[in-house]
């Protein structure tokens, strides 16, 4: 016997219905705002990685030696591919490119609540556009998704942020500042404590005084930006509080406005962002954990080699996303559900198999005796499966040209002539026949 690797899962048939139902509703939603989808390899260039976030990477990475001598990794996220695709054919794609894709992707890193080794994401990008209806439509894809799902106002919040308002804030400060190392500070504020908060600031080149006051900037509320603004006194604060603000008023056209809260001390970890950045948290504060986040990383295609291109994406994970919705009651069934079940008694599979093809051809969901149990065993196999009809195929009812179709939930059955069966009916059941 041997035991399952830790961080990975295995999810049966009951679990892969709820989860293809809410994968389902993410990409539906992704197509009605006009993304198409793309598929993406499971391996990629260790190297890929380096360039983008240093030599220490690769002890998060599930990356060897391939047979050819070559430096591979099993893809920890998806941004540098897509980044990837869109340098190899960036001149034959039509602007603004917008994609979508679910799949899997693996870390090697502590296993915790809503964090696995191999994980699942639904990754939606534009690229090609620095518009802030780009930003707002990704924040609108998010919370029509969301809510698609089931969810309300009353069980999520967007915080929403803007990298170059933290970074322009720190460059103010009269001191030479690592603004790479006090953002990753900012990141990781909720999860360290106040005194290692402010040591990892002062660590970065704040004075004790400098990290304080920075941190009170970070609290200033939506109608005193403008004024936060002026208070850094530079190009670069004032240019992204415009910027956030118009991402805003956008999010606002776009119905979304009443998800979104501005919350500066949201700064994601990732150094590849640029622009506006935001999470999403469960309300109820019952997930320990951003559920998932996103943002714009203007600068990452031209540092694969490509033209500049501006570029904004968001990636539900589905881990965390699956305990909002378990915690707000909305995650769907995790139960089998089957249209009919043939039942066969004696020689009759020839026209067991013409009923059931007929309505596989209609779209439903059809099982068949394969193993040669007796009507009892079947019928308890179809209750089992959660078999809404149950088609009788009999011996004796062929003999006088019928069929009978039973309702599993009533009980009640009513016989048919098996030439009328299913006919010229979509969903034919008992009911249809009384």
């Amino acid at each position: 016997m041997y035991d399952r690797l830790k961080g990975f899962r295995d999810f049966y048939p009951e679990e892969m219905q709820a989860r293809r139902a809410v994968t389902g509703t993410l990409e539906e939603t992704a197509r009605q705002y006009g993304f198409r989808e793309i598929g993406t390899p499971a391996l990629e260039r260790t190297q890929m990685y380096v360039d983008k976030s240093g030599e220490e990477i690769v002890d998060e990475l599930y990356a060897f030696t391939d047979k050819s001598g070559r430096e591979v990794a099993l893809t920890p996220e998806l941004t540098p591919t897509v980044a990837r695709m869109v340098v190899e054919k960036g001149k034959e794609l039509q602007k603004p490119i917008k994609w979508y894709s679910t799949r899997s992707f693996w870390r090697y890193e502590q296993v915790q609540q809503g964090r696995f080794r191999e994980f699942y994401q639904t990754n939606v990008d534009i690229f090609g556009s620095s518009e802030p209806a780009a930003d707002a439509e990704i924040l609108a894809w998010a919370a029509d998704a969301l809510t698609n799902l089931g969810l309300t106002n009353d069980h999520f919040e967007f915080r929403v942020s803007h990298r170059d308002i933290l970074g322009g804030l720190l460059e103010s400060f009269d001191s030479e500042v690592d603004t790479t190392a006090a953002i990753r500070t900012v990141d990781k504020k909720e999860k360290i404590s106040t005194n290692e908060y402010y040591q990892l600031l002062t660590d970065a080149g704040l004075s004790e005084d400098q990290a304080r006051e920075f941190d009170q900037l970070l609290s200033v509320p939506e109608n005193e930006l403008d004024e936060l603004a002026r208070t850094a006194g530079t190009d670069r604060v004032e240019s992204a509080v415009s910027d956030l603000q118009a991402v805003l008023s956008a999010a606002d056209d776009f119905g979304v406005r009443n998800h979104c809260n501005l919350s500066l001390e949201t700064a994601r970890g990732l150094d590849y962002y640029t622009g506006t950045v935001f999470e999403c948290f469960d309300t109820e504060g019952e997930v320990s954990r951003s559920i998932f986040g996103g943002g714009r990383y203007d600068d990452l295609i031209g540092s694969f080699g490509g033209e500049p291109t501006p570029a904004v994406g968001v990636a539900p994970g589905h881990a965390t996303l699956g305990l909002l919705c378990q915690r707000a009651g909305v995650w769907p069934e995790e139960t089998l559900s089957t249209d009919y079940y043939v039942l066969q008694v004696g020689d009759t599979r020839p026209t067991a198999s013409r009923i059931a093809r007929s309505l596989r051809e209609r779209g439903h969901i059809v099982e068949v005796d394969l193993a040669d149990r007796g009507f009892g065993s079947q019928l308890d196999y179809a209750d089992g499966i959660n078999a809404e009809t149950v088609i009788i195929v009999g011996e004796r009812d062929l003999e006088n040209d019928e069929v009978t179709i039973k309702d599993m939930q009533s009980g009640d059955q009513i016989q048919v002539p098996v030439d009328e069966f299913p006919g010229d009916h979509s969903r034919p059941t008992y009911e249809t026949f009384v």
